[in-house]
């Protein structure tokens, strides 16, 4: 009689098996992934509430479709291996939109006398490494707009420039190796204009496979300190995804500077000056311990989801005393001032 017991038990295992497929766990961290990924990016936002699960699965599939779409692969909704590896490339932490584009109510310098400052230094290059990556990054800019750039030594600056891990006092932490390399905020008092590069990534002076190009990530990350946002045109600067290639005689793309144009115009006839420094009356040295300026816990960051145009579309009261709303990172924001 046992004998036959334990054969019937092993063919209503196979059929509960087969009626019931369990999740392969690798389908499960995938899903997990992603969905963090489109958070972070697109504003997708999940419902907690089991009853909401369909509501979910249709927005998630629609937000897939749109960073399909944004990156020019085949637009499915699925996630498929190609759209996970997109995902899954080291990229910028600011959201997509497309073609150039600037911030909501374009955001700009009013100034052509813009000031930057390096807070510290990463223990990857050698600090005048560094110091020249930033320069040449500067200087990408300058050369096709009326901009100048000038270094400061101490006090506050237009553009703050500093190295951190982890949560470094903005509200958004870096995530470690790899995924979000670096973010900046467009031009704006206070933390506006300001530029974070994660530490937890390996810092190079050229382009390596075993590290990220600084000036390359530099000068990306302060086209959004001068007001861009990012690009759909594979090859543009301001491309989310970083893409390592040879930075000699390196010359801004078309797209870029189309975008930075429309904001401050073309190059006067008479060449600015070049990017300078002003040096204190006595040497300083590097200060590792000297932490990037923190925001008040009141402050909200000035990052803002990208707009093709100018104004925002008219999906909110005209009247209401605010420069902009957006949604970023699952939350909303607004901003005044």
């Amino acid at each position: 009689m046992k004998t036959k017991i334990i054969p019937f038990l092993g063919l209503l295992y196979v059929a509960c098996s087969s009626a019931f497929p369990v999740v392969p766990e690798k389908e499960k961290e995938d899903t997990q992934f992603a969905k963090k990924y489109l958070e972070n990016f697109y504003g997708f936002k999940e419902e907690k509430s089991s009853l909401l699960k369909s509501k979910n699965l249709n927005q998630m599939t629609e937000k897939v479709r749109e960073m399909q779409s944004f990156f020019g692969l085949e637009v499915t909704g699925k996630l498929d291996r190609k759209t996970l590896d997109m995902m899954k490339q080291p990229r910028c932490g600011i959201p997509d939109v497309r073609s150039y584009s600037t911030f909501p109510q374009s955001p700009r310098w009013r100034k052509e006398d813009v000031t930057y400052r390096i807070l510290n230094f990463t223990p990857d290059m050698l600090q005048a490494d560094v110091e020249e990556a930033i320069a040449k990054a500067f200087q990408l800019w300058s050369s096709v707009t009326p901009l100048r750039f000038t270094r400061l030594y101490s006090g506050q600056a237009d553009i703050m420039i500093s190295f951190a891990p982890g949560f470094h006092g903005d509200f958004y932490s870096f995530d470690g190796p790899g995924g979000t390399l670096a973010h900046a905020y467009p031009p704006g008092t206070g933390i506006g204009g300001d530029a974070h590069f994660d530490e937890d990534e390996h810092w190079t002076k050229f382009t390596t496979y075993s590290g990220y190009n600084l000036f390359l990530v530099a000068a990306h990350e302060l086209g959004h300190s001068l007001g861009l946002s990012h690009s759909n045109v594979f090859g543009a600067l301001m491309y989310p995804i970083y893409t390592a290639q040879d930075t000699r005689n390196y010359r801004l793309p078309q797209d870029d500077i189309d975008g930075i144009q429309a904001l401050y115009g073309s190059p006067r006839e008479t060449p600015a000056l070049p990017t300078t420094a002003h040096f204190p009356q006595e040497p300083t040295e590097m200060t590792p311990a000297e932490e990037p300026t923190e925001m008040s816990p009141r402050e909200e960051p000035t990052e803002m989801t990208p707009s093709k145009t100018p104004t925002r579309p008219k999906d909110c009261d005209p009247h209401l005393a605010f420069d902009a709303i957006t949604t970023l990172r699952g939350e909303i924001l607004f901003f005044k001032g």
